[in-house]
């Protein structure tokens, strides 16, 4: 039931809505039903392709606002963050994709400021770019920790959303790679019919074009205050979950 192509597409629509909306929260959600409908490998693929079509046309159309400097910087930490993945060659079952996609949140907003981890300071982009990448190939999705190094900087809401879009797009593409091609042979076969990825593309566009209309109407204020409670209600639910899983409830 969970797994039809109706429910999944409901979910898509809805989950790239919230993500165009707040560059977040939506992949999380994601995630976590994918996780629950699929294997962990048919959850990985199928997320990260949603997801990279999602990010990948948000960025698109608040293209004047990315910050092209800090990817960049970005993409170098993730690569070096994927040459580690594949020399332990690990992955997850479905319980550390739960407790690591629900903690993730709670981490993110407990780190101090005095860490100042401030995306537009020196060294701190390539940061960003291998703890981000490292937890995408753990839990599927690492978008509360990249806010982290957004959220504190001096960069408007059009700026983070369209500057992490692009990010986040890479960080899918590497999920895609590692769990399509290099760790492939680690997990059982995803076993989706194609047309499975046909229907999503379009669905999670759609998504994205609502959240921007939705984003466009909010200001700065408004957008970090809801981003905070959101990801709170929704990384307690999936911590209750993964529990749930390691005690057999």
């Amino acid at each position: 039931m969970l797994s039809s192509p109706l429910i999944l597409a409901v979910v898509v629509v809805v989950t790239a809505t919230l993500s165009g909306i707040f560059g977040m929260a939506g992949g999380m959600i994601l995630m976590g039903y994918l996780t629950v409908a699929f294997t962990v490998g048919a959850a990985m693929m199928l997320h990260g392709v949603t997801q990279a079509v999602s990010n990948g046309y948000r960025a698109i159309i608040n293209r004047d606002a990315i910050r092209w400097r800090l990817v960049l910087e970005i993409v170098a930490g993730s690569a070096v963050a994927l040459g580690l993945f594949m020399a332990v060659r690990f992955v997850p079952d479905k319980a550390t994709v739960f407790l690591i996609l629900g903690l993730i949140p709670f981490v993110g907003f407990s780190i101090p400021k005095t860490w100042n981890l401030d995306i537009t300071q020196p060294f701190i982009a390539p940061l960003c770019g291998f703890v981000v990448t490292a937890l995408t190939l753990v839990a599927g999705v690492a978008g509360p920790i990249l806010d982290v190094f957004f959220v504190r900087s001096p960069l408007a809401r059009h700026e983070i959303v369209a500057t992490k879009a692009v990010s986040q797009t890479i960080q899918h593409l590497t999920k895609l790679l590692y769990f399509g091609v290099l760790a492939s042979h680690l997990l059982p076969p995803a076993d989706l019919p194609w047309w499975i990825y046909a229907m999503v593309a379009p669905l999670a566009m759609l998504g994205t074009t609502l959240g921007k209309m939705l984003l466009d109407r909010m200001d700065d204020t408004q957008f970090k205050r809801w981003s905070r409670w959101l990801l709170y209600a929704i990384g307690s639910i999936l911590i209750v979950r993964g529990l749930m899983l390691v005690t057999g409830l």
